[in-house]
């Protein structure tokens, strides 16, 4: 036991016992707060699609700071989100065509910024509707043949939305769901009459619309009543010539509907690759698309999902002062050794406060036991039996208590203890 009391109140046993512990600590919260993964994997869509384009370009901002990407083809925003919900999926964000998705089915997605408008466009053959003057409103498609977009596509999803919102059911057209080539190709044979497709302007496959002989763009004359009707869409202008200037297309300036596309990661998304995709879109989006304002985008508006705290941080103000100055790797293991060493401190500092009480509660026990020990060879001072044991105690306390270790606040207590040995000594004498 008194072997035990000596290393409890070693001072070199108690440095190391907190060492011990601030290691302990430190190695559990390192565990809780992972480093961000080096290969990530995102949902796309078709590679003929601007959703694959911009994986691609993100793809190869990441390449610099050390973190592969691979961007997964898929049929698009329906299949991205349901890989993306799936927790067996590796897949750890997509890009998603805003008005899409039920909300209530992925309660665990968030989204990271809206990146850009992605317009519907609603191409025409000018001779199926030549005696109605062009296609104006989507009453005129009963019974046309209409492609409204391939399975698993945010196409499909926005068409029946607006077939539905204009009072048209699939039954009143001959409707087929076709891939964008798919329906370039019918188009061409005269095939088909119209074909809807939610691409943004720069998309490689506009291109094979517009070289479509007699094809139109449909102008939304009621795009405002549409905006107002679902929220996640926006009017967009279309200045006349820029899709193509050498095929004049648009032929006039036209108004169209747009939903934004987002990206959305899952919740527990490594806030430090919140930041860097971020800041690699930024890079991107500076001049990304022809329909969109310079630093519309990346954007808070217009978002399905709710947005990531950290991705908001960074919208409203920029990226982190680690982030802004120093390398992505180099920032995130600096951050997490502050996210670490703060809650050790918010633990250890408030402690430290009571170091003073906890020292001098024990050293007032040491000196309580040993005037407990007096007050025994006092009361037994008239014995002359127990004199020669008496000298003998009280010789092996003066010793323990000579030796002993106090700071010069304690000092007071120290030196009235070896005045009161000296008393009993005294009276020991006197007594014999």
């Amino acid at each position: 036991m008194k072997s035990l009391k000596k290393h409890l109140f070693n001072p070199v046993t108690v440095l190391a016992s907190f060492l011990v512990a601030m290691v302990a600590i430190f190695s559990v919260l390192w565990i809780l707060i992972p480093p961000p993964p080096k290969v990530i994997e995102m949902a796309a869509g078709l590679p003929t699609g601007l959703y694959y384009q911009f994986g691609e370009r993100l793809k190869a901002e990441l390449v610099e700071d050390r973190i592969k990407l691979d961007v997964i083809e898929t049929g698009g925003t329906v299949d991205n989100l349901k890989l993306l919900g799936d927790s067996k999926s590796e897949v750890d964000f997509a890009i998603v065509q805003g008005g899409v998705a039920e909300i209530s089915q992925y309660p665990k997605l968030v989204s990271i910024a809206g990146m850009f408008y992605e317009p519907i466009w609603v191409w025409y053959r000018e001779e199926a509707f030549k005696s109605e003057g062009g296609l104006r409103v989507l009453k005129q498609l009963k019974g046309k043949r209409v492609s409204l977009g391939n399975e698993g596509s945010g196409t499909l999803a926005l068409s029946n939305a607006l077939l539905k919102i204009s009072g048209i059911s699939e039954s009143e057209l001959r409707a087929e769901k076709l891939k964008p080539d798919q329906a370039v190709e019918k188009l061409n044979r005269g095939e088909l009459d119209v074909a809807f497709i939610v691409v943004a302007a720069e998309a490689p496959v506009i291109k094979k619309f517009y070289e479509v002989p007699g094809i139109r763009l449909m102008n939304f004359e009621q795009a405002d009543a549409y905006t107002r009707n679902l929220p996640y869409l926006s009017k967009v202008n279309v200045p006349r010539g820029l899709l193509s200037i050498e095929h004049d297309l648009p032929r006039q300036d036209i108004q169209v509907i747009a939903p934004t596309a987002t990206l959305v990661a899952r919740e527990d998304i490594s806030p430090a690759l919140v930041s860097l995709l971020l800041g690699a879109s930024y890079d991107i989006l500076k001049s990304y698309s022809r329909l969109q304002k310079v630093g519309e985008f990346p954007s808070s508006v217009g978002l399905d999902f709710p947005l990531h705290v950290d991705a908001e941080i960074y919208l409203k103000d920029g990226p982190s002062f680690l982030h802004r100055h120093l390398p992505f790797w180099t920032a995130v293991w600096i951050g997490r050794f502050v996210k670490i060493v703060i809650p050790l401190l918010v633990i250890f500092i408030p402690l430290f406060t009571y170091v003073p009480a906890v020292k001098n509660f024990f050293l007032k026990l040491k000196l309580a036991q040993v005037y407990e020990e007096l007050k025994v060879i006092e009361k037994n001072a008239l014995n002359p039996e127990l004199k020669e044991k008496n000298l003998r105690d009280l010789e092996s306390i003066e010793n323990r208590v000579g030796a002993m270790k106090v700071s010069m606040m304690d000092a007071k207590e120290w030196y009235d203890l070896k005045g009161h040995i000296g008393d009993v000594r005294t009276r020991l004498n006197l007594y014999s």
